[in-house]
């Protein structure tokens, strides 16, 4: 059978086949109303992402067409999926590379599944040589998986008489004999991101997905601690939630550019409840609600220094 002829019709591709002996034809049809729910389903419990999230549909989506041109006799294409991610601390790089692994496993584009995690100190190496020798026992044992290098612009640290080159020149290599079976993923600080890939102009070409990470609003740290307290069991009284989000207000208004989004929150949580504890024992009142509620007294400032 051959392909002769290919209509798009109401949400559907219609696939005209000829044999070419017989010369009969017959129609197939497939339809592009293809539901994400596993790409729905994995990326479930990260707030906000959107421009991750739709990236990861088209990735979808191009591994159920090619599925459905290959079941048809047409030619399929594999893809290429490294990736660079740019966004300040606690904005879920590390978070979303750990669950891209076990989500690329399960669509079959990696063979394992696993995940890797690395930073220049297991890459670069002390002397001449040894650089090369560590980054290619890395990326053997990341084969099937996914590496990702945290603060990856400290590779460039040194200029061009550091060793980090060289680790950055045996990683392009590898990106492209093993790109098949082996995602790169490298992550760091905007600023800093954007002068590593200036330091190398051939790098940014490597990477199909160069992704922003940006700062969660208010109303998105709101979510992420309801979900965090939801998860311990606990729930915040309409009085905490506003202190809570007058706190952040405030927070936000700073413009720290070193605000730690996804972190700060976690560090307010955990604080909330080693306060709402410590109210409990000198209250002596242990009821069903003053164990589950926090309470605006629970909710305090959290201070770094």
């Amino acid at each position: 059978m051959e392909t002769q002829k290919i209509q798009h019709k109401n949400g559907k591709i219609n696939i005209i086949l000829r044999d070419r002996k017989s010369g009969t034809q017959e129609q197939q049809s497939v339809s592009t109303n293809d539901h994400f729910s596993v790409i729905d389903e994995a990326f479930a419990p990260f707030i906000g992402l959107h421009r991750m999230k739709q990236a990861m549909r088209e990735v979808y989506a191009t591994i159920m067409v090619n599925e459905k041109r290959r079941a048809l006799g047409m030619t399929g294409s594999k893809q290429v999926l490294h990736m660079l991610f740019k966004g300040n601390p606690g904005t879920g790089k590390t978070t979303v590379a750990r669950c891209l692994a076990k989500l690329y496993h399960q669509c079959n584009l990696l063979s394992k599944g696993h995940f890797i995690e690395a930073e220049r100190a297991d890459l670069v190496g002390e002397y001449i040589g040894q650089t090369a020798q560590k980054t290619r026992a890395l990326i053997q044992k990341a084969l099937g998986g996914i590496l990702f290098i945290d603060e990856a612009y400290s590779l460039a640290r040194g200029g061009n008489k550091d060793f980090g080159k060289e680790a950055v020149d045996t990683l392009v290599k590898h990106m492209e004999d093993h790109q098949h079976d082996f995602v790169l993923i490298l992550a760091g600080y905007p600023l800093e991101m954007d002068r590593f890939l200036a330091l190398n102009p051939g790098l940014k070409s490597r990477f199909p997905f160069i992704l922003e990470f940006e700062n969660y609003n208010t109303t998105q740290l709101m979510e992420m601690a309801r979900q965090m307290a939801a998860k311990k069991e606990y729930q915040l009284t309409t009085d905490a939630e506003w202190k809570l989000k007058y706190l952040l207000n405030e927070k936000l208004a700073e413009e720290d550019w070193n605000f730690s989004n996804g972190r700060y929150i976690r560090n307010i949580m955990e604080q909330a409840i080693r306060q709402h504890a410590f109210r409990l024992m000198q209250s002596g009142s242990f009821t069903a609600d003053d164990l589950f509620y926090l309470r605006a007294p629970d909710i305090q400032p959290y201070d770094v220094t």
